[in-house]
């Protein structure tokens, strides 16, 4: 081999490393992703039960049921559509009726969604973006 050959190969399996490690890591990333929904949007796009996503919203008044220290059920809504949410943890201290509620989980097959998660707004001065802006576009909502 001439050195320009293997200068060439050298090269070439450099290209061929870094483009397997990319593929690997967008691999990798695309397992972790959840998307995020609205309860509107998935009245009109469903998602598989089983499928990782956010949903987030208001959580809808007098919609709470507790049925011991860390089960509970609500429903958040976005002024039009509402998903009934199940959750077993302990609750954010904010968390309440009629707040922003971002949560975490998939869907069983009975149209509850099972939340891991719940994240409440920290003060009266934020929500979460995604909630906000679609909330806003609904007319829902108003900063004050």
């Amino acid at each position: 081999m001439t050195r320009k050959q293997k200068r060439l190969a050298l090269i070439a399996g450099a290209i061929g490393f870094l483009g397997a490690a990319t593929g690997l890591t967008l691999y990798a990333l695309g397992e972790q992703t959840s998307y995020f929904y609205m309860p509107g949007d998935l009245a009109e796009n469903p998602v598989a039960a089983g499928q990782r996503i956010r949903l987030g919203g208001l959580v809808e008044k007098g919609s709470i049921e507790r049925f011991d220290d860390t089960h509970v059920r609500f429903a958040v809504t976005d002024g039009s559509d509402t998903v009934t949410v199940r959750y077993n943890g302990i609750l954010p201290d904010l968390f309440r009726e009629e707040q922003g509620v971002v949560t975490e989980g998939v869907f069983d097959g009975s149209q509850i969604f099972v939340a891991d998660t719940v994240l409440a707004k920290h003060d009266e001065n934020y929500m979460p973006r995604e909630v906000a802006d679609s909330l806003k576009e609904k007319g829902v909502w108003q900063e004050n």
